[in-house]
């Protein structure tokens, strides 16, 4: 979560995703939480939006204080855009976790990671990218 400051200040380049050892090991699991992560600091920096939509003054009015504010459609529709969309982290209640295997993040990253190694189709580069890509191999080789 080191990445959460630099972010606000402004940085536009996250570093050492998916490094362990000082960079020496690159984990493909630690990759994907990595970018769990930079997806919720992402998020951070999208801000809050203060409406009138948004501070549902008139919804406020209606429930009143001490009321359930959670069953109002206006409540589910922004609730959706502004709760965190985790992919590996687990925030059911721990004993429905347990029912479901009780896997933890690094197991979940683990087995996310293995089915893209096996599962995943890249989309191969339009040949005139890759001509033009080889092209400055190329020319960068024969500077030696």
């Amino acid at each position: 979560m080191t990445a959460l400051l630099p972010a606000l200040a402004g940085s536009n380049i996250l570093y050492g995703m998916g490094m362990l050892e000082l960079g020496i090991t690159i984990s493909y699991s630690q990759l994907l939480i990595d970018c769990e992560i930079v997806r919720m600091v992402k998020r951070v920096l999208q801000g809050i939006a203060v409406n009138e939509e948004t501070l549902a003054v008139e919804v406020i009015k209606a429930v009143g204080a001490g009321g359930n504010y959670l069953s109002e459609k206006h409540t589910m529709e922004h609730m959706r855009q502004e709760q965190s969309r985790a992919r590996l982290i687990d925030r059911r209640m721990r004993t429905r976790w347990e029912e479901q295997g009780g896997k933890d993040m690094a197991q979940r990253a683990d087995e996310a990671a293995l089915a893209i190694l096996e599962n995943h189709k890249p989309t191969p580069l339009d040949p005139a990218v890759a001509r033009r890509l080889q092209e400055i191999i190329a020319e960068a080789e024969s500077e030696d």
